[in-house]
């Protein structure tokens, strides 16, 4: 089969399902009507069976937007078995004002599509589709198909594959919820950073009393706290607490001027932190300060403040224990009492990160079918942000191979206003899906069936 010839067949078919689909406001978020998430739903069940997908079940889960389960078996005993996952609930659209048009409107952008959630995860959601219809709904292998419906907000789904892993056993799965470090470089995402979440709180006084009266000598709890966040960084804007696992990092990355841009750094402003960016951003930590109760600068009393609280976000190595890490931050801000001041510290739950092991058949396979995918190398990179269905998944199928990659890309103002996707990426995508399930199927019957 000639797949590049075969997909660009199918685009226009493809790129009218994206858009009935990103034209359903998917929000899975609390204060969102339910009913826009089950229409979602079954348009994609309705996509399902007409390419060829006769086995599909809903998974109702408690307090989750229902989960389509379907199933082709293999073609033969021989072949491998591939789950591919996506999500087909999206980010609420934020300030609707900061869109250069309506975001559950699908219009025409330079190359492609801008709505949201037309790249995370919609995108994801139809290349598994191109890929169905590219085989006549007949793939070299069999297939697992889960799609969810609350993967932005979090669900019961998470924790689910573990409590029934006969459902997602699987050879090897694609989990379609990533994408290309930058338009057309092929990207296979190797590592998700852990992430868990503190508040730290100080009260110092009763009550406020008058700055002139009482500064100098009564105990500040906001400068107290400020004292606290500023000490878990180093001079230079590296992470300071100890404990953290810190690694180098040889897989490919952004240049300066490329972050730079995505980050909407001001000019003039250095970035945070030594080493390269992919240490930084990947195989590293990084506390954020996401946010602070204190008195407002408009209309701020002249008194000393009694109580403040800051809430951070903590991102851990992919192969750190996300709940150790979380206990070393913890230590670290009760140690270190700023002007001899008590802080309270509480964690939250932790997520685990997640590092693919990428020496297997599966990953031989996948950098061929990028390679044929976007006509390039295919690059390593990993992830600051976390997916913890990954773990669920990884966890009920131990020995199968983790895949991540997809249409998005990571210049596509995902959670931003003004997402968009680009249609090379979702060509390049279900060519390369679909060239792996081919070249993953040969090299598992070349080894008799086995990994």
């Amino acid at each position: 089969m000639d797949l590049s010839s075969t997909v660009d067949g199918l685009m226009d078919g493809l790129t009218a399902d994206l858009v009935r689909l990103a034209e359903i406001p998917s929000i899975a978020f609390p204060g969102y009507p339910h009913s826009e998430v089950v229409r979602a739903h079954d348009l994609l069940v309705e996509l399902l069976r007409e390419a060829g997908v006769e086995h599909i079940e809903r998974l109702d889960l408690p307090d989750t937007a229902p989960v389509i389960y379907a199933e082709i078996p293999p073609p033969d005993p021989g072949a491998p078995t591939v789950l591919l996952y996506g999500h087909y609930d999206v980010q609420p659209p934020g300030d609707e004002s900061l869109w250069l048009s309506p975001p559950f409107r699908a219009t025409p952008v330079e190359g492609g599509l801008r709505a949201r959630g037309i790249a995370d995860d919609k995108s994801n959601v139809i290349a598994h589709l191109g890929v169905l219809r590219a085989y006549g709904g007949r793939p070299p292998t069999g297939l697992k198909i889960v799609l969810e419906g609350q993967e932005e907000y979090g669900s019961a789904f998470d924790d689910h594959p573990l409590s029934d892993p006969g459902r997602f056993a699987c050879d090897a799965m694609v989990i379609a919820d990533m994408g290309n470090l930058r338009p057309g470089t092929p990207t296979l995402t190797t590592g998700l950073r852990g992430v868990a979440e503190v508040v730290v709180e100080v009260r110092t006084l009763a009550e406020a009393r008058h700055s002139g009266a009482f500064g100098g000598a009564a105990p500040d709890a906001l400068l107290a706290l400020v004292r606290a966040l500023a000490g878990l960084h180093d001079e230079r804007g590296d992470v300071a607490v100890p404990g953290l696992r810190r690694d180098t990092w040889d897989g490919a990355s952004y240049t300066e001027e490329e972050f730079r841009e995505l980050a909407t750094v001001a000019d003039g402003t250095p970035l945070t932190g030594t080493g390269s960016l992919g240490e930084r951003l990947w195989s590293g930590p990084a506390i954020t300060v996401i946010g602070l109760d204190a008195p407002a600068v408009d209309g701020a009393a002249s008194a000393v403040v009694p109580y403040a609280r800051a809430k951070l976000n903590l991102r851990v190595h992919p192969r750190q224990d996300p709940r150790q890490a979380t206990e070393a931050l913890v230590r670290h801000l009760r140690e270190h009492r700023p002007y001899g001041v008590e802080l309270t510290v509480t964690a939250s739950d932790a997520g685990p990160g997640f590092e693919a092991a990428v020496d297997g058949p599966a990953y031989r396979a996948a950098r061929t079918a990028l390679r044929e995918g976007w006509g390039a190398e295919p690059q390593f990179a990993a992830s600051g942000g976390s997916i913890p269905l990954v773990n669920g998944l990884a966890k009920a199928a131990p020995r199968a191979e983790v895949l991540l990659f997809g249409a998005q890309d990571s210049m596509c103002n995902l959670h931003a206003p003004n997402e968009r996707v680009l249609f090379s990426e979702l060509r390049g995508a279900v060519i390369a899906e679909a060239a792996f399930l081919r070249e993953y199927a040969a090299a598992f019957r070349a080894a008799g069936g086995a990994r």
